[in-house]
């Protein structure tokens, strides 16, 4: 099958879109989209490898669904447009980049400033129906960003994989420690943030990993 996405990825993910799966799954997209509001706009879909070319990645971190509210989901897993208020889960995440950086609280929710650094936010699925978290779970999306990871962890060296809550970790269960950088820590939700996302340091570490390995720090 033919997919609009990035050449880099297309490249690493062609044998997914080859697969019985995908089509089943492209289909069910397409009719979700044709019968219902989701989120995030179609041609958003595979923003998150469209703006993160696979041969720039540098850290990964690795959301859940997108949000399945109105204006907030931009195919970019924590992220929100410019203007838009600011999540829970991401306020907690600024809060977290505080207390280990240093850094102000940003008043804007937009990371694009950390897609143009090699920062991929992956959802592990890429479309959701509106006002129903977890709504497209379980239609082939975790098989194909699965297969993203697995592509990243077997073909690139030494990146930083940011896996929070135990769904994240789960999904990245198979990452080579040997070979990169695995942080874990609970989700950044208010529900969890503060059993040991708060203080986890993820951010500094990075950084150091990244300069360790002869790779510019992020700047958060």
């Amino acid at each position: 099958m033919n997919v609009r996405i990035n050449e880099s990825w297309r490249a690493v993910l062609q044998p997914e879109f080859d697969k019985p799966y995908f089509e089943i799954l492209t289909s069910y997209v397409r009719h979700a989209y044709a019968s219902s509001v989701c989120y995030p706009p179609a041609k958003l879909i595979f923003h998150a490898f469209d703006a993160c070319p696979f041969d720039k990645v540098r850290v990964v971190i690795l959301g859940q669904d997108p949000y399945h509210e109105p204006g907030q989901a931009e195919g970019w897993a924590f992220s929100v447009p410019e203007g838009v208020r600011i999540p829970p889960s991401l306020e907690n995440i600024y809060k977290e980049l505080q207390r280990d950086l240093g850094k102000p609280v940003p008043t804007s929710g937009h990371l694009e400033s950390w897609v143009n650094q090699g920062v991929l936010l992956l959802n592990a699925t890429l479309t959701v129906e509106a006002h129903h978290a977890g709504s497209h779970q379980g239609k082939g999306w975790e098989e194909l960003t699965d297969a993203a990871i697995m592509a990243l962890n077997e073909k690139r060296e030494h990146l930083v994989f940011m896996l929070w809550g135990s769904y994240a970790q789960r999904k990245g269960q198979f990452i080579n420690r040997r070979k990169h950088l695995v942080l874990e820590a609970p989700h950044p939700s208010p529900l969890s943030a503060y059993r040991g996302f708060i203080g986890c340091g993820h951010f500094s570490a990075a950084n150091d990993y990244l300069i360790r390995y002869h790779q510019s720090p992020i700047e958060w």
